[in-house]
């Protein structure tokens, strides 16, 4: 019953009627309003894709010239346009022969771990998450790139914050309006990617 309540509110209403298989859609959409990370032409990385809804925005956003690229644990079966696909992959388990050889413009996540119902034990996975997203982000961005990453705020929060800081020129936090008003989520976005670490220590 109570599942079926939480799908019951405007933006799930309005994510059927535009299309999108989830309500997450307009959390990023409200990201790119803000920060105007989706442009025309521009490679996108989609780690925790499934259903489909991030991606389907991005590739819209980008448009055939453009290319998404999704990650995620389940398998999708949904159907997208030609410049964009889903592949079946563990975040943690990615090697860059599977990203190919071009770099990317935005690395986005909405990676979430399967909840345990332990606060303290969830945002720590999360943390984790955001962390092996920006680690691949690190790998595969293009100079100037950009990054976006849900976490759930926790007390590993600031350091999440200070790794993306150390990576990037610009970091915000953003906490759309689609995110439920009880939900500790909010999305750490990069801007302007430093580039990679030239050391080994």
């Amino acid at each position: 019953m109570a599942r079926r309540r939480r799908t019951q509110d405007r933006f799930g209403k309005q994510a059927r009627q535009d299309g999108y298989p989830a309500r997450s859609v307009y959390k990023l959409q409200e990201i790119d309003r803000r920060t105007q990370v989706l442009k025309k032409g521009l490679r996108v990385l989609d780690l925790g894709a499934f259903p489909g809804s991030w991606t389907m925005f991005a590739a819209k956003r980008v448009g055939p010239k453009g290319r998404v690229l999704g990650f995620d644990l389940t398998p999708f079966e949904g159907v997208l346009p030609p410049h964009a696909e889903i592949r079946q992959g563990d975040a943690f388990a990615i090697s860059l022969e599977e990203l190919g050889e071009d770099p990317f413009d935005l690395v986005m996540s909405d990676m979430a771990p399967a909840t345990t119902g332990q606060k303290s034990l969830d945002q720590y996975r999360s943390y984790e998450l955001v962390m092996r997203a920006l680690a691949i982000a690190e790998e595969v961005l293009v100079p100037g790139g950009a990054f976006i990453a849900k976490i759930f705020q926790g007390g590993e929060f600031p350091d999440a914050k200070k790794a993306v800081k150390a990576a990037f020129d610009e970091v915000r936090v953003i906490k759309p309006e689609a995110v439920r008003a009880e939900s500790y989520e909010v999305f750490l976005v990069g801007r302007g990617f430093k580039g990679r670490s030239t050391t080994d220590d």
